[in-house]
């Protein structure tokens, strides 16, 4: 159990230092741009420290850490794409023309950079509006995540944790803005670096050291006959090609989630903040090693909680408690000494925090910035016709909006349901993938985007995936009712369909509709031209 002593006199050094890092960027923070921005010439290594913490949440540590423990270590290829997708990639081919054109146009935040590189109002309320039905859902399962640990560790009431962190994270990233909340990332990146690193040193001490792989592989005889019958064959091996349990592994988690992180506005928006190219090169290792770090250990540790609980209790994992988002803080609670559970305490806290941190910044930024203040810009206009402050104004818009999505953001905590911190944040994901990567690969890589193929891709890749997350994928279908109450039937389509995630249909369709788009536009141009 926790040495509730050390804990708090931890938690209120850890808040000291929070707290000054806060005050720093909230006093650097001069006018709207370094609200969003953070003054727009960062150094690499918060960069890669901020993108790593807003990377690797709660929803990876608590979230994909119950997924391991249930499936096994499959989810260990979602380490090696999230290194090589959401760092190599994401830095080197996105980040720099992303970072290029986005000061070339002066974008202040993601919907604000297609809207200008397509010319176009439409794609920025659109990206902004999508950014407003979705993100809450990631926001609220990382907020779930942080709550759920200190429910279990610290006994503190749910209701209560919930509104301390939310209470905590709303100080600084309202009134501080993308510079408070990248120095406070660089912290909590930090402190889950070394966290994280103790946390599977002593997990591998817990299960008898390596012998603890062999260990698990000749647990498989006692994977949950559900399961076994779904195609798990082992905590060690993968599941069987074309099964339930496949599908959900590789098209939901790996793949949703490997692929979605190329177009997550809160993290496009970290290459807008770097001076230079070779500050983003130099980010690289850093955010690389910290994805491996930290979710290497999460997943290693979620696999391995089987043979700790089998060993000591005669049972396996989701067996201890009946939901997986809770497998981890009880092992966490029992196997580990006192002062490795305060720690946990605060990894666990610093990635919840610094998650939601930029989560809370890029709704509000987009609720305040993309969609209001675009709205209302001739109001703007004559407040500074007739001597008023439109860039105040505008600070003022940014903050408050920010307040109202966190608001938001917390009234879905209290009400999502259980065993949803994983898939919450692989639909997020996929969401991003589906409505914005082709319109923004085109945009940084096009001489020539077209804006009717943007629009199209963006409206398809959005109404396909939500069509299908609905109506036809059974893991959300049967959970929001709608295609139930409509048609009876739980999904519309039988196996595999059902099990094939939302990404791996609408993502193809929202690349044709740009390619459609693209044609359409410039037979349409050269007609015209003619």
């Amino acid at each position: 159990m926790v040495d509730q002593t050390l804990f708090w006199a931890a938690t209120a050094g850890y808040a000291v230092v929070l707290l000054y890092l806060a005050w720093l960027g909230y006093r650097r923070t001069k006018c709207n741009a370094d609200y969003m921005l953070a003054g727009g010439n960062v150094h690499p290594v918060i960069i890669g420290l901020s993108y790593g913490a807003t990377f690797i949440s709660t929803s990876a540590i608590v979230g994909f850490g119950g997924w391991a423990a249930k499936l096994g270590l499959g989810i260990i290829w979602l380490v090696l794409l999230n290194i090589l997708v959401g760092v190599l990639i994401a830095f080197i081919v996105f980040g720099k023309p992303t970072r290029r054109i986005g000061k070339r146009l002066g974008a202040l935040t993601f919907p604000d950079l297609l809207g200008k590189v397509y010319r176009s109002n439409f794609m920025q309320y659109a990206t902004g509006l999508v950014i407003l039905i979705g993100m809450p859902l990631y926001s609220s399962a990382v907020l779930i995540g942080g709550g759920r640990f200190i429910e279990m560790v610290l006994d503190v009431p749910y209701l209560w944790a919930l509104i301390g962190l939310t209470a905590v994270t709303a100080a600084y990233v309202v009134f501080g803005g993308l510079m408070a909340v990248m120095y406070t990332d660089a912290l909590q990146g930090a402190l889950m670096l070394v966290g994280m690193s103790a946390i599977m040193v002593l997990t591998l001490g817990a299960v008898g050291g390596l012998d603890g792989f062999q260990a698990l592989t000749d647990m498989a005889p006692l994977v949950p006959a559900d399961l076994a019958s779904a195609g798990m064959v082992g905590w060690t091996a993968f599941p069987e090609v074309g099964s339930s349990t496949w599908y959900t592994l590789v098209t939901t988690i790996i793949m949703g989630v490997g692929i979605g992180v190329l177009a997550q506005p809160q993290l496009a928006v970290r290459f807008m903040t770097a001076g230079d190219g070779r500050s983003l090169n130099r980010a690289v290792p850093v955010g690389a090693v910290f994805i491996l770090i930290t979710t290497g250990a999460a997943y290693t540790m979620g696999a391995l909680t089987n043979v700790y609980f089998y060993e000591h209790f005669g049972k396996i994992s989701t067996e201890m408690t009946g939901n997986i988002d809770n497998i981890v803080p009880l092992f966490i609670d029992m196997a580990m000494p006192g002062w490795l559970v305060v720690m946990f305490a605060l990894v666990l806290l610093a990635a919840a925090m610094s998650t939601m941190s930029s989560l809370f910044h890029s709704m509000g930024t987009a609720a305040g910035h993309d969609i209001w203040v675009h709205l209302r810009r001739s109001k703007l206009f004559l407040e500074r016709a007739h001597g008023g402050d439109e860039d105040a104004s505008k600070l003022r818009v940014n903050k408050l909006a920010t307040f109202v999505m966190i608001a938001v953001s917390l009234g879905l905590a209290l009400i999502m349901p259980f065993d949803i911190i994983a898939r919450a944040t692989a639909m997020f994901m996929g969401l991003c993938a589906a409505a914005f990567l082709p319109a923004y690969a085109m945009a940084v890589f096009s001489e020539r985007p077209s804006a009717l193929g943007a629009k199209a891709s963006l409206v398809m890749g959005s109404v396909t995936w939500g069509l299908w997350t609905v109506f036809v994928h059974r893991a959300e279908a049967e959970v929001l009712g709608i295609a139930g109450l409509l048609t009876g039937r739980a999904s519309l389509l039988a196996y595999p369909w059902d099990m094939v995630d939302a990404l791996f249909i609408a993502l193809p369709l929202s690349v044709a509709a740009l390619a459609i788009g693209t044609l359409v536009e410039r037979r349409r141009g050269s007609a015209t031209g003619a």
